[in-house]
């Protein structure tokens, strides 16, 4: 298996309370357990098996000190964290523009429909 962590230039830390180790450099980090997996549209023949939901519980939750809110240690302070956010396959953070190209954007949204659109027009 390739060095996934090496390659992206990231140091892996050993978890808690799961096997996969975490990202150091990732200000918050949540160790979590898959609880259960569901199929979705399983009633539509042309969908059943496309896209499987997995229902996890986190187990512990890990944050950087320079973006816990003052004084606190369950708070995130929001003017200290700056969270990547994708919006219609796009990478955003808190300001208007894109921060970051997005390889998901390049992808043309008819891959993405289910046979619902059709079926609704």
């Amino acid at each position: 298996m390739a060095d996934k962590f090496g390659r992206a230039g990231l140091t892996p830390v050993p978890s808690e309370t799961v096997a996969a180790p975490r990202v150091a450099e990732c200000p918050v980090s949540m160790e979590a357990v898959v609880e259960a997996v569901h199929g979705l549209a399983e009633d539509d023949e042309a969908q059943r098996g496309g896209v499987v939901v997995f229902e996890v519980r986190v187990q512990r939750v890990f944050v950087h000190e320079e973006i816990r809110m003052t004084g606190t240690s369950d708070r995130i302070d929001p003017d200290a964290w700056r969270p990547l956010i994708m919006s219609f396959q796009k990478l955003y953070g808190l300001r208007p523009q894109q921060v970051h190209p997005s390889t998901l954007a390049q992808i043309p949204e008819r891959f993405y429909r289910g046979p619902d659109i059709e079926r609704s027009r």
